[in-house]
């Protein structure tokens, strides 16, 4: 066993012990919403990569950002103390998702040029909501995430996503499952394709908002793509794909909040890069594999 090796166990030992003080609730808290939350980020992102539309997620997940200023605007101002930047940010991105949505399916004008603007002046009308809002705010964790600061409300807020999101893959699988590899021939078999790929625009929305508190808007896009991008480098079924990605999302969460409790670091951060790591070695894995098997043929021959 490499010394690498013997200290990641040692740190994962750790972990463990350090999860069963009653000091470490916060570290509890984020290490039970990480791994719940890997089973709406499996799915949804199974299908984002499926589909390849990490381009409307990226815009759906930054207008969500002008939701979160205007919700703290209307708090401030109009002493609407109901209305969270959670809320806005719900209220945001689902208006993203239709609008993109209908963007890309109707609008006659370039789908990139607009899906761009979208994306810039939602983010901006976050910025200009702040500026006009009284008082002091650290935007730093929605732009990207704190997982430490994870509350029991949102593990039951993520218990509920995952609860939903479950149950809408369960009923619509097959029709998602169309209008990801073929709307055109899902039309021609009577499902409403273009009621459906809104939808799950809808569903890729909600889960980008809880994503937002794990890893921020800046990096929502990474966690969302990477661990099914992983998965789809081992199977091409997309029920195998969900799965995997699930258990990737939830293995890149827990070992980078070991990684950033430990050594100091940003939680959410501390997870992309795991991600990331994971998928280039992945990759260049399956690049030298053919190199080395189209060698070891080559020296047969020779022998």
């Amino acid at each position: 066993m490499t010394t690498a090796a013997v200290k990641w166990g040692t740190c994962m030992t750790d972990l463990i012990q350090i999860l069963t003080q009653p000091d470490f609730q916060f570290l509890r808290n984020a290490l039970i919403v990480g791994i719940l939350a890997s089973i709406s980020f499996g799915i949804i992102g199974t299908y984002v990569v499926t589909k390849r539309i990490s381009y409307l997620a990226g815009a759906i997940s930054h207008c969500a950002f002008g939701g979160i200023g205007a919700a703290l605007y209307l708090n401030r101002t109009f002493g609407l103390t109901w209305l969270t930047p959670m809320m806005g940010a719900v209220a945001s991105a689902l208006a993203a998702a239709i609008i993109t949505g209908l963007v890309s399916l109707y609008a006659k004008e370039r789908e990139d040029t607009v899906i761009g603007a979208i994306w810039s002046v939602g983010m901006a009308a976050g910025l200009i909501f702040i500026d006009l809002t009284p008082g002091y705010f650290e935007i730093s964790s929605f732009l990207f995430g704190d997982i430490l600061l994870i509350s029991s409300r949102d593990i039951v807020l993520v218990l509920i996503l995952d609860a939903f999101i479950v149950t809408a893959t369960l009923l619509f699988y097959n029709r998602l499952l169309a209008v990801c590899f073929d709307d055109e021939f899902a039309t021609l078999r009577g499902i409403h394709a273009h009621v459906y790929y809104i939808f799950l625009l809808c569903l890729i929305a909600l889960t980008i908002v809880l994503l937002v508190r794990i890893v921020g808007i800046v990096m929502v896009i990474a966690l969302l793509t990477l661990p099914a991008a992983v998965a789809g480098k081992f199977t091409t079924r997309m029920w195998k794909m969900m799965l995997l990605s699930i258990f990737f999302c939830m293995s890149f969460n827990t070992t980078g909040l070991a990684l950033g409790f430990f050594r100091g670091l940003s939680s959410g951060p501390s997870i992309i890069i795991i991600a990331g790591l994971s998928y280039l070695i992945v990759i260049s894995i399956q690049k030298v594999k053919p190199m080395i098997k189209k060698r070891a043929s080559f020296i047969q021959l020779q022998k």
